[in-house]
């Protein structure tokens, strides 16, 4: 109430990337605001959420390598392969909205700045969305009990990049993404599991070997060869080093 008369007015929020996907996936019901202190409200959602849907009962198992040229790849037991995303054409978006950023640091304009950044990250936010809705839907359909994602601590350091890419490793959220990939498969009944992510890109899955693969293109001294970002989602669907069933940041 102002002066006696209803009106609706808009607050700044500050909410995680995991409440912003709960309030955008569900529908929501009543609310109320707490006031914390004189600076603080506080806002209780009430939200619904659908039954969880029970995916067929089958020992299916799909592994999922996350990238930077290649935003992600599947590979389940039943032998299915699937790649997501463009990685070539995130890599030139964010290269765009870089240079456009520096160039309005130096004329000095942070508000430009600010909402640049912005517009990148709602950008790179929907294509996670995207890629995850696409990577369960895909699970749903090859019937795979659980997803399986390398553990996201250190991934950065372990990320098969070139120097070149190397700035892309701080502004694509490896971590975002698994998130989001989590919450979506468990909304269908589906497990998430986080295996150790040593030697998922250099393990031959035929012989078991160590070999460090100098292009896009694996080779095994076997005579094993895959594309290199197929091998790491082969290698993580096969892995036995189980670490747990939630991401860390």
């Amino acid at each position: 109430m102002i002066d006696g008369k209803s009106k609706r007015i808009s607050v700044k929020t500050k909410m995680t990337d995991k409440q912003k996907l709960i309030l955008s996936s569900h529908r929501l019901g009543t609310m109320r605001i707490v006031i914390k202190n004189i600076n603080t409200l506080v806002a209780q959602f009430v939200y619904e959420i659908n039954e969880i849907e029970k995916v067929n009962e089958s020992n299916n198992v799909m592994g999922v390598d996350l990238g930077i040229k290649c935003p992600a790849v599947s590979y389940c037991t039943d032998g299915s392969v699937k790649f997501y995303g463009n990685g070539r054409k995130n890599k030139y978006m964010r290269r765009h909205y870089a240079n456009l950023r520096k160039w309005f640091q130096k004329a000095k304009k942070p508000t430009v700045v600010k909402r640049i950044k912005n517009k990148e990250q709602r950008i790179m936010k929907d294509i996670d969305h995207k890629i995850s809705r696409e990577i369960v839907n895909t699970a749903k359909k090859h019937k795979a009990k659980v997803i399986k994602l390398e553990r996201l601590e250190n991934i950065r350091s372990t990320t098969r990049t070139s120097c070149k890419n190397n700035p892309s490793l701080h502004t694509w959220s490896f971590y975002r993404l698994a998130q989001y990939i989590e919450y979506k498969a468990k909304l269908v009944g589906i497990e998430v599991e986080y295996v150790d992510p040593a030697y998922t890109s250099q393990k031959c899955p035929q012989c078991g070997n160590i070999h460090h693969a100098k292009d896009r293109k694996y080779i095994c001294k076997c005579g094993y060869h895959t594309h290199r970002d197929l091998l790491g989602a082969i290698n993580i669907c096969n892995s036995t080093e189980y670490i747990g069933n939630r991401c860390i940041a």
